[in-house]
């Protein structure tokens, strides 16, 4: 089967006459005059009105992305966004010293937010990368009981997380 290109012009007996905007390994993308965007199986049937003859990469910049999303959060610590709780959203953070002679401080509490979930993702970076070093069983344990008394110093700010799964889990919760 020869694939069309994009900027080829169809007419589809569902939707009517447009072009190809984009190709992927099982899919036309096309804008059609009267109904918008849709995809279309490769394999669908329509008339061809004008065909464009490019060199088609079958992968869709999309796929590139998830697959790259998909690598990154295995190897490199990459993680989903967190989000804050609702009633945090927009809020300030403000640090006031016991001399009153002293500036206080506002931080966004999204910034503070962001920098915590930040810790979290590099602690459990870290303890993967102690489950796959070449540490003694012992050293692994110690190590790893280091990690969750972190955590559970850090438990203090799960009040800021939105979804309790999120949240930093001590030695209790383990």
């Amino acid at each position: 089967m020869k694939l069309l290109g994009i900027g080829s012009r169809i007419n589809h007996p569902e939707y009517g006459k447009g072009v190809i905007t984009n190709v992927t390994s099982q899919h036309y993308w096309v804008t059609f005059m009267e109904n918008g965007l849709e995809t279309i199986d490769l394999d669908s049937e329509f008339e061809t009105i004008e065909a464009c003859q490019d060199d088609v990469d079958t992968v869709s910049f999309f796929e590139v992305e998830s697959s790259l999303v998909h690598i990154l959060k295995k190897w490199s610590g990459f993680s989903e966004t967190v989000p804050i709780a609702d009633k945090w959203k927009g809020g300030t953070m403000i640090l006031q010293p016991a001399d009153t002679a002293l500036q206080s401080k506002e931080i966004p509490i999204d910034t503070f937010f962001h920098k915590i979930t930040m810790v979290r993702d590099r602690l459990r970076v870290m303890e993967q990368r102690i489950n796959s070093s070449d540490l003694d069983e012992q050293g692994k344990i110690d190590l790893q009981q280091y990690i969750t008394r972190i955590y559970g110093s850090l438990t203090t700010f799960n009040v800021l997380f939105k979804s309790k799964s999120h949240q930093f889990v001590g030695q209790r919760g383990k």
